[in-house]
């Protein structure tokens, strides 16, 4: 039998704010254990929670962004249940009227085709605290830091057929909080995680199967891992003539399995109720419009942008926008220099390699944007080479200072001089009479060696241009 798979995905996005969703307490990363969580994050006696007005600036901008309905009514409500790191007993989210729903989201595959992807919903609620288990002897302990913490659940709709699909649109959601300003999407610290909801129905049947929750994953890896993993546990047991059961299940990436946690709940097992500590969100008109106005050049329109102003084809176009960050540093190589498309082969090639290689991010690059421009302009004016360059961006990412400071210092500067280049060539075909015979004879592959053995004789500072047009002189 043939089966299809289908996928929902839970997103969890930190909101960027500095205090709390509704508390004045310290949303950084990083403090010891227990200094972040004031009395209205504990849940003490009498306390009251306030709405930090920020995190729905911050949902109307994502329901901008992604095409949504902004609530002009929405509601708190208190979800019940209980947990160590609960301390209330229940966490404050929003149920049955959330601020935003009914977007979408546009992605691309690695085919170059697109789908779009229904968004449902998009809710504000506050963070749980978080469980420790190492280093306690057996017990477990409990960190309220991240209690409290805003976040915006984003809640797709079950339109994603495979895990790439999966990894597609938690790509494009991840780039486009952050072109937004809303998160930082720091998957490491927990600011961007999802749940992801699989089940698989025989090809061509219309009702859903049953589902499997897989909780908090934090890694685009390990989505794609733990949903093909859970797919193939799905098949089997039907295959094999089980029944899947509803539950919520987590990934183990060390095993690389899923494995039960519990029976998932309803939303009635929870007993939502509305948050009588808290007044209905009313959003009118004219904020909206306001927070319009505050909006970015989104990717999508980043990407049409620079295919048609900067002549790009549509692959370099996809990762230049793939965050905001990048496509900015881009622009100011692109401007100073004059050259757009030898400013996104360089940002593309050497810069996102070395990036990547040593795990940073473009925001603390060490080969600033005006840095690499002024290398490009060198290239450009013939006083280095291409392949200099290399080595000359080597030296400004290892910090020897700017381009022109490097080839002073390293006496890289280009050979020009046409003099110089033929006396080194006629050297060179001299010593080679056998190879430049055949070169003449119309083995053009030697044309390689020939410009190849004047650029070893002169420390790779010939132009290369030069030495080409030369060799088809003594050719002629």
């Amino acid at each position: 039998m043939q089966w299809e798979t289908v996928i929902g995905l839970e997103i969890h996005t930190q909101l960027a704010t500095r205090s709390k969703i509704f508390s004045a307490a310290s949303t950084a990363y990083g403090a010891e254990a227990n200094t972040q969580a004031c009395a209205v994050d504990l849940g003490l006696p009498g306390v009251l929670p306030v709405l930090n007005a920020e995190v729905v600036t911050m949902a109307i901008k994502f329901g901008l962004a992604i095409d949504a309905t902004v609530a002009p009514l929405s509601v708190f409500a208190r979800k019940n249940y209980f947990y160590p790191d609960l301390p209330k007993g229940y966490q404050i989210s929003q149920m049955e009227l959330p601020i935003v729903e009914h977007g979408k989201l546009e992605i691309s595959l690695e085919d170059g085709t697109k789908k779009v992807i229904g968004v449902t919903r998009a809710h504000l609620e506050e963070d749980a605290g978080k469980s420790l288990h190492e280093d306690f002897q057996g017990m477990t302990g409990i960190d309220l830091n991240r209690a409290g913490t805003p976040l915006l659940e984003i809640v797709s709709e079950p339109d994603m057929r495979s895990a790439k699909e999966a990894v597609a649109y938690m790509k494009k959601m991840h780039s486009l909080v952050r072109y937004l300003g809303i998160s930082d999407g720091n998957m490491q610290e927990g600011s961007f995680r999802c749940d992801a909801n699989v089940s698989v129905r025989p090809k061509g049947q219309k009702e859903f199967g049953t589902r499997a929750e897989l909780k908090n994953i934090n890694s685009f890896r390990f989505v794609e891992r733990a949903i093909n993993i859970e797919v193939e546990r799905q098949i089997d047991i039907l295959e094999a003539g089980g029944k899947v059961v509803q539950e919520t299940r987590l990934y183990d990436a060390n095993k690389d399995e899923t494995r039960s946690m519990r029976s998932k709940e309803e939303a009635m097992d929870y007993r939502y109720f509305p948050d009588p500590d808290l007044l209905p969100v009313e959003i009118t008109a004219e904020q909206i419009e306001t927070v319009r106005q505050t909006l970015p050049e989104l990717p999508e329109a980043k990407k049409t942008r620079f295919i048609s102003d900067y002549q790009l084809s549509e692959y370099d176009a996809d990762i230049l926008t793939n965050s905001r960050e990048l496509a900015d540093y881009f622009e100011d190589v692109a401007r100073q220099s004059g050259e757009t498309k030898l400013s996104a082969n360089w940002v593309i090639g050497e810069l996102s390699a070395m990036l990547n290689k040593e795990g940073k991010d473009i925001s603390v690059s060490p080969v600033s944007a005006d840095m690499l421009a002024g290398m490009l302009i060198r290239i450009k004016d013939n006083t280095i080479s291409g392949k200099i360059a290399k080595e000359v961006f080597e030296a400004m990412w290892q910090g020897e200072g700017d381009a022109d400071t490097i080839i002073d210092n390293k006496g890289l500067r280009q050979i020009s001089d046409t003099g110089a280049i033929e006396k080194v060539l006629d050297e060179i075909i001299a010593a080679n009479p056998q190879q430049f015979d055949q070169l003449k004879g119309g083995k053009d592959k030697l044309m390689g060696f020939f410009v190849g053995q004047v650029m070893k004789a002169m420390g790779g500072k010939a132009n290369p241009a030069q030495v080409n047009e030369l060799m088809k002189k003594k050719l002629a």
